[in-house]
């Protein structure tokens, strides 16, 4: 049967086929090791024990009737303020627009700014910017990243594609890898950024900033830097991706923040008032209560990340210890989010029943089947299948669980030839 041609080749998620397969396994009985979502389980890591009596407090009140289509300005309110105290960011709650969670944010960013064939530029591994080029129809240019950059692009890595391009996207901490931005990567970036409008003329569209600060509260030590806050003319070109998903444990709640220059705002809320993306009503006002002290949010996201710290110290230290054993791998310390990224060395091995690895994936599924340790290659962020890096997510797993795991993956691992 005829479909149209976008949804025909359309690309599903390489993670929802690996969490298939693990889900599958599991309703067998097997015990895996599930290191591939970018989730949280929920009894490991609950939300705000006030956050969920406010959102329960909501719906007894019946608030459930439809929110205004860029959020309750209660929320609004308090975004803004927090906005302000966390990262000194001036913005005013008509320049905030709630939607349930990031994603609509970030596909209303792209429809607003790109028409086909415009040239949208992102690094590679990154997290479904491959999709969102495409469902657009863009021009995507890929530019690829390098472990010694710690996977995030350089002002060299990318001045030779932004002349003529209409977005430039980024994260930081990023998703898939747990680096960050320093504040002189990213300064140096900016500053290519604004030459590059100087040189546009009036009847052209500027290249537009979409950074993505999701994981933002959860940082290790590390100074987040964000592009306004490093120089203020780049506000009427820069739109922030933001929300509670990660930073309160809350990625089912589905209450997330865009912001930036209004003319932009406004068309990405008049986009998304036909698709309905908006956050549900319960949801934003038990947010926006939970906002109202910052010391709520400052006291809960303290706790949160240094259990999120412990557990990525212990696997990255695993690790270690594996690469100090002579195997071939490799861990890059973690400075945010919940990942870790990993190298894995083993393309090319042969498997104990004499079959050949060939790419990342078949090493994916051989260690889910014989370690009963599942990771996500980073072809599932644009890279090559030849690529033996991978993400590993910690919010799924206890840190006792982490530390059983490690063994498993050392012997499957030493079964290849």
């Amino acid at each position: 049967m005829k479909v149209s041609k976008l949804a025909a080749n359309l690309i599903g998620s390489e993670i929802v086929k690996i969490g298939n397969e693990v889900n599958d396994l599991k309703a067998k009985g097997a015990e895996i090791a599930n290191l591939t979502i970018g989730d949280l389980n929920s009894n490991l890591y609950p939300i705000p024990a006030l956050l969920k009596e406010e959102i329960q407090k909501a719906y007894q009140n019946n608030l459930t009737n439809y929110p205004p289509a860029n959020g309750l300005l209660s929320l609004r309110k308090e975004v803004s303020k927090d906005l302000k105290n966390r990262w000194n960011l001036d913005y005013s709650p008509n320049d905030i627009l709630i939607t349930a969670g990031s994603r609509p944010l970030i596909y209303a960013v792209y429809k607003t700014i790109v028409d086909e064939g415009d040239k949208v530029v992102y690094p590679t591994p990154s997290w479904n910017n491959n999709h969102y080029a495409y469902l657009t129809s863009a021009d995507a240019v890929e530019v690829k990243t390098t472990p010694e950059n710690n996977f995030l692009p350089t002002a060299d890595d990318l001045r030779p594609h932004l002349g003529g391009a209409v977005l430039l996207a980024l994260c930081s901490p990023l998703n898939p890898t747990g680096t960050m931005f320093t504040r002189e990567q990213l300064s140096d970036i900016c500053e290519l950024v604004l030459e590059e409008n100087k040189k546009r003329g009036e009847d052209e569209k500027p290249l537009y900033l979409m950074y993505d600060q999701i994981y933002s509260n959860l940082t290790f030590g590390a100074e987040h830097v964000d592009p306004v806050s490093l120089f203020p003319e780049l506000k009427e070109y820069t739109i922030y991706i933001d929300g509670i998903s990660k930073c309160l444990a809350a990625t089912g709640v589905r209450v997330g923040w865009g912001f930036g220059p209004a003319h932009i705002l406004d068309k990405m809320k008049a986009l998304l008032t036909h698709v309905g993306a908006w956050a549900p009503k319960p949801e934003q006002e038990a947010t926006a209560k939970f906002y109202e002290n910052p010391e709520n949010v400052n006291v809960f996201v303290e706790d949160f990340k240094g259990k999120l710290e412990e557990s990525l110290k212990v696997l990255h230290g695993g690790i270690q210890d594996l690469k100090g054993k002579g195997l071939a791998v490799e861990s890059i310390e973690p400075m945010g989010a919940l990942y870790l990224t990993i190298r894995l060395d083993y393309i090319g091995k042969t498997k104990p029943d004499g079959s050949v690895i060939e790419n990342s994936s078949d090493l994916v599924f051989y260690l889910i089947n014989d370690a009963g340790v599942a990771l996500v290659p980073f072809s599932a962020f644009g890279e090559a299948k030849s690529e033996p890096w991978f993400r590993a997510s910690v919010g799924g797993l206890a840190v006792d669980e982490i530390k059983v795991m490690l063994p498993k993956l050392e012997n499957a691992l030493n079964n290849l030839k």
